[in-house]
């Protein structure tokens, strides 16, 4: 299994609409090392979801339900989509203060890369990240 780090603007996507939704496909990514990480992902991969912008912080816990597939809102055929599923929310989210805080933290790929919206997260880093959030 790989681990996954997805963002979203809460006022144009938040956790409670994916709740209620169910499910959506991940679209809108227009970089190429974002998309490659979409093409990489895996049925059944655990994803991060991350507000960005307003909260700065994890909120919950998703997983890959499709892999990539062509993105339906463009005709170009460069960019990807692939289905999410929220799976449950965290009992206390994950702040980027506190993920810039913490030492074992300090080469993930959010913090690295803070423009990427879809970013590979290590086993290791995945852990760290559910500990802090209540997911143990």
């Amino acid at each position: 299994m790989n681990y996954w780090l997805v963002k979203s603007e809460p006022f144009k996507y938040s956790w409670d609409q994916f709740v209620k939704d169910k499910v959506t496909f991940w679209d809108g990514v227009r970089n190429y090392q974002a998309r490659n990480n979409l093409k990489a992902m895996k049925k059944g991969d655990q994803v991060l979801f991350y507000h960005s912008n307003e909260g700065l912080e994890i909120v919950g816990l998703a997983t890959v339900a499709k892999e990539f597939y062509q993105d339906p809102t463009t005709p170009d055929p460069n960019w990807v989509v692939v289905d999410l599923k929220p799976l449950k929310p965290f009992k206390k989210p994950v702040t980027l203060a506190a993920m810039k805080a913490e030492k074992s933290l300090a080469n993930l790929s959010l913090i690295r890369q803070g423009r990427l919206s879809v970013c590979n997260v290590t086993p290791d880093e995945f852990k760290v990240i559910m500990e802090m959030g209540g997911m143990k």
